[in-house]
């Protein structure tokens, strides 16, 4: 039976790369994030305040647009970050850091609530925990010269918006992988040790724990 299973997690945590390995290990189809020319994002680096609203508000609809295609395909599909981050983490970070006015927060979340009503959500969400200084570890092995100037400040930030996301999110079962002890990419058993996690959460038993 087909189903539709989203990686959450911060920066660098391995999202793209656990989608990567399950579809090649279980036959089944990756959906990665769409490159997508935001047409704000220069005036939004040049003035968050201004523009953080009209950014975080392209991103949502094209993020629905993708979720809404990927219900079509036919066999079982991960998804790399769900459209609950977009709002629940990034915006909502912009939100707290003051580039986003109260008035246009509420018309942002009013108007997520409204579209993720419409869509089915998850059959399971992946959340990889992982502390700052695996993070940063993680980020640096990986090399991209983009990523260097995130702040560790900024990872902190995210990672608090995703615990407090977690304890609430009610709208599908959650798996919570802690990163920085379970390394998928380089120890083999550990990354079958979460494919066993997975099969056994699908088929819907309720205590799933690392040990």
């Amino acid at each position: 039976m087909k189903k539709f299973i989203a990686i959450a997690g911060n920066i660098g945590v391995g999202k793209s790369t656990l989608v990567t390995m399950l579809c090649e290990r279980l036959g089944w189809e990756p959906f990665f994030e769409g490159v997508a020319d935001n047409p704000y994002l220069k005036d939004f680096y040049a003035n968050m305040r201004a523009w953080s609203f009209h950014s975080q508000v392209f991103f949502l609809a094209r993020r629905l647009r993708d979720l809404r295609a990927l219900m079509d395909y036919p066999r079982t599909v991960v998804q790399d970050r769900s459209v609950y981050e977009d709002a629940e983490i990034f915006a909502k970070n912009l939100y707290r850091q003051g580039h986003i006015a109260v008035r246009d927060w509420k018309t942002y979340h009013e108007l997520y609530e409204a579209l993720i009503a419409l869509l089915p959500p998850p059959d399971l969400v992946i959340y990889l925990r992982a502390s700052v200084p695996t993070l940063t570890q993680r980020i640096a092995q990986r090399g991209r010269e983009y990523e260097k100037r995130i702040a560790t400040e900024y990872l902190t930030h995210l990672n608090t918006l995703y615990e407090e996301w977690v304890a609430e999110f009610d709208r599908a079962p959650i798996l919570v992988v802690p990163a920085d002890r379970i390394d998928f990419v380089a120890n083999a058993d550990h990354f079958e040790l979460v494919a066993q996690k997975i099969h056994e959460k699908l088929r819907g038993d309720q205590l799933v724990l690392f040990e």
